[in-house]
């Protein structure tokens, strides 16, 4: 049995081809909207739920209580205690996940079909009713604890963390959404329940639906589930205020090899050349051994094993960030070579071929995220909370084919800026000191 359900829950759709996936927009007959695939082949349906906000709306003085009443959410609820709650789920060959961000909460489930009402059952009560028993709070709060002692010897949260603070300043999203070990320890059960109440409210409710559910079966899934949830909760911060200036900053620790983040002010998802952008940055630096700095930093120098750059569009702000790690008496030269190419792309654009080849990765990778019920739901919450039209997977390759080589140039020489261009740098780098 386990193993049957663990292959439902991996199952590719049998959908005719993926661009062909038909969205429905459902409205529960108490107001709730969703979209909805349906694919009844096979008795399993997986539904996602997100809320706009995440770490974001923590209280003044409590961060990381979104965090850690996120992974408490699991831990008992109504009449279950943590241990009983986790037989019951089992026993009903269900599955629950969390996940918190800075910008989104999100909860997902995956069920078959003879379980629906029951799973939806314990989902509801997880949702209304959970118990953030002490015994819980203490061990979740310990794993936060831990994690966040990690985290303060690992190179790469230190960067994250420089840098968050450098360009966020006092706005939410200059502090980790897991709150530190101070905040973490201070917090009551009392925080986590308030917590609890500001963050899953309906009117910053997403939902996405795939597999063996018609549409009218859902919309009344949905009052079941959620129509209890309160109205509003807490407001979303406003804009992020940007500290961007170019130059290094050097954060000593004591390691062979110095970690980099690198970073500048970024592009709008829904900016009108938002794809001229992403295909201009998969060309300079998304990731593949194709790109100019992959070239350039690792195949030509061998300076890294890995560099790359990448679009970061959330919510409250927007920016362009990379990250490469090299040894101390190396990085000087990677950040350089770092430096010298995002100039010539701003400068220059790109070649003809390096644009159709990025298009042709771009376009035929983009299929290969559709491979399961989850993934697929997933993507659809993401596509509203984007505020993307319900035809967008079939029109989305069109849009990056439409990419010409003097929209990557126009738009390159507008948003790489290399006298902004931020190097935090973790590490004992030789011949590098921090400039501002």
């Amino acid at each position: 049995m386990k193993a049957l359900i663990a292959t439902l829950f991996t199952v590719v759709l049998a959908l005719p081809a993926w661009a062909e996936v038909e969205i429905q927009d459902v409205t529960s007959p108490k107001g709730i909207k969703a979209w909805l695939v349906e694919e009844h082949s096979i008795p399993f349906t997986a539904l996602e739920l997100r809320f706009r906000g995440g770490t974001s709306l923590d209280a003044p003085g409590k961060r990381g209580a979104i965090n850690l009443m996120t992974g408490l959410i699991e831990e008992g609820a109504g009449d279950l205690d943590a241990r009983a709650y986790a037989r019951k789920l089992e026993s009903l060959a269900a599955s629950f996940g969390y996940d918190v961000g800075d910008d989104t909460l999100s909860i997902s489930a995956r069920f078959l079909t003879e379980n629906r009402d029951e799973v939806i059952d314990l989902l509801r009560t997880t949702l209304l009713e959970p118990r953030f028993d002490q015994d819980a709070v203490d061990r979740v709060r310990a794993q936060v604890i831990s994690s966040l002692k990690s985290n303060a010897k690992d190179p790469n949260s230190i960067a994250s963390k420089s840098v968050r603070e450098m360009i966020y300043g006092d706005h939410p999203y200059a502090t980790d959404g897991q709150g530190t070990i101070e905040s973490v320890s201070a917090l009551t059960r009392d925080d986590i329940v308030d917590a609890h109440a500001g963050v899953l409210v309906r009117d910053q409710l997403y939902v996405g639906a795939v597999g063996d559910i018609t549409a009218e079966e859902l919309g009344a899934l949905l009052d079941e589930l959620l129509a209890d949830l309160p109205e509003t909760g807490r407001a979303i911060p406003s804009k992020a205020d940007l500290n961007l200036t170019g130059g290094v900053t050097v954060v000593d620790f004591d390691t062979p090899q110095s970690q980099v983040l690198f970073s500048q002010g970024g592009i709008d998802r829904d900016d009108e050349d938002f794809f001229a952008a992403y295909v201009m940055n998969h060309i300079l630096g998304g990731g593949s051994f194709e790109s100019r700095l992959m070239e350039e930093v690792r195949v030509k120098r061998g300076l890294t094993y890995g560099v790359y750059s990448y679009l970061l569009p959330k919510d409250l702000a927007s920016l362009y960030m990379g990250s490469v790690a090299s040894g101390n008496d190396r990085v000087a030269e990677a950040i350089e070579v770092i430096q010298e190419e995002w100039a010539k792309v701003a400068s220059d654009g790109v070649t003809a071929e390096e644009l159709k080849d990025a298009q042709t990765y771009l376009t035929g990778a983009y299929p290969l995220r559709f491979d399961g019920n989850g993934q697929i739901a997933g993507i659809m919450v993401g596509m509203q909370m984007q505020d993307l039209p319900i035809d967008y997977i079939a029109t989305r390759n069109d849009k990056v084919n439409a990419v010409t080589l003097e929209d990557i140039k126009r738009v390159a020489g507008e948003l790489l800026n290399p006298d902004q261009l931020h190097f935090t740098v973790v590490g004992k780098p030789v011949g590098l000191e921090t400039t501002n």
